[in-house]
C-alpha cells in the first residue's frame, strides 16, 4: 500500500509534530498550576528531559501521546499500514528507551508519573488526572500512570 501524500508532504506534516508544549501538556499544566503547583519545564538536566519536574516534591511527569509511546489498549495506539517494520522498530525503540528512563530516574530518588494524552482530552478527564496527580504529588508513593484505562478496559489506572 502506498502513502496517500507525495514524500515532500509527509516529510512535512511529520516535522509538525510537537515534541514539546503539545494540546495535553499544556492543559495540564494549567490544571496543576492552579491547583497551586510549582514546576520547571522540560529540563535537559535531568535523564528523559521531563514535561514538569516539580522539585520540591522531588517528582517529573511525563505527558506520553498514546501513539507515539505506545498505551497499552487505548483506541489512539494505531499502527501504520505502510511500512510496518519501520514503525514498529521506532515504536519499540520508544518504549524501550521510556521503561530505562522511568527506571534510572526511580533509582536516582525521583517519583515519575506518566500522563497519557487519552486521559487529558476532554475538561473533566482533565480535572480526574490533575487530582489524581494532586494527590499522588502530596503521598509518599514513588510513581503513577495516569491513562484513561477504565475507557478502554475494566482495569483501573496505576
Amino acid at each position: 500500500m502506498t502513502d496517500i501524500v507525495d514524500q515532500q508532504t509527509r516529510s512535512r506534516m511529520m516535522a509538525g509534530i510537537r515534541g514539546k508544549d503539545t494540546k495535553p501538556e499544556l492543559a495540564l499544566r494549567r490544571a496543576l498550576h492552579a491547583r497551586g503547583f510549582r514546576f520547571r519545564l522540560h529540563s535537559k538536566a535531568i535523564d528523559g528531559r521531563p514535561d514538569l519536574v516539580l522539585s520540591r516534591y522531588r517528582a517529573v511527569i511525563f505527558v506520553h501521546g498514546c501513539f507515539w509511546h505506545r498505551h497499552e489498549g487505548c483506541p489512539y495506539t494505531t499502527t501504520p499500514s505502510t511500512r510496518q517494520e519501520f514503525w514498529q522498530a521506532k515504536f519499540d525503540a520508544n518504549v524501550t528507551r521510556d521503561k530505562a528512563v522511568r527506571e534510572k530516574l526511580l533509582e536516582e530518588g525521583w517519583r515519575v508519573a506518566t500522563a497519557w494524552e487519552c486521559a487529558l482530552r476532554k475538561p473533566d478527564e482533565i480535572t480526574a488526572s490533575a487530582d489524581s496527580l494532586s494527590a499522588w504529588l502530596r503521598s509518599d508513593a514513588d510513581q503513577i500512570e495516569i491513562g484513561a484505562k477504565e475507557a478502554h478496559s475494566p482495569r483501573q489506572a496505576r
